[in-house]
């Protein structure tokens, strides 16, 4: 491995990633010791993490390894896009407007609400009955 590798955490919902990109790869993404095909199922998460790298034309330049525990598959795919594209950053400083235009670098906050004593979910309501 070369040491000239770029770092940085990413989070999404409960899942919290830790994101590198080492320099001259071909592209590769491994996630959890495991191969991104391997780890996630659907394409659409694949889709996701990658959205940094293609947006910035650096899908071919790095390889990827992430670290990533908590939450599922779609906040830890999450996770991942958000840690890339703050090691991207870290990479070239410059490429922050187009990131930040098209907001991978905005902390995604949103979460589950908590259920509610007396309710049956968040914000469903048992069914009122009359008789």
């Amino acid at each position: 491995m070369s040491e000239n590798r770029y770092y940085a955490t990413g989070k999404r919902k409960t899942s919290v990633a830790r994101c590198w990109l080492v320099p001259g790869g071909e592209g590769k993404v491994v996630i959890n010791n495991k191969a991104m095909e391997e780890y996630f199922g659907r394409k659409t998460d694949h889709n996701i993490l990658r959205q940094p790298l293609v947006l910035t034309e650096t899908h071919d330049k790095f390889d990827v390894m992430a670290s990533v525990r908590g939450g599922g598959t779609s906040g830890q795919a999450g996770a991942i896009r958000h840690g890339i594209a703050r090691a991207l950053l870290e990479f070239n400083p410059e490429l922050r407007l187009a990131l930040k235009r098209a907001g991978f670098l905005t902390r995604d906050a949103r979460k589950k609400e908590r259920k509610k004593y007396g309710q049956p979910g968040a914000r469903a309501r048992f069914q009122y009955s009359k008789r």
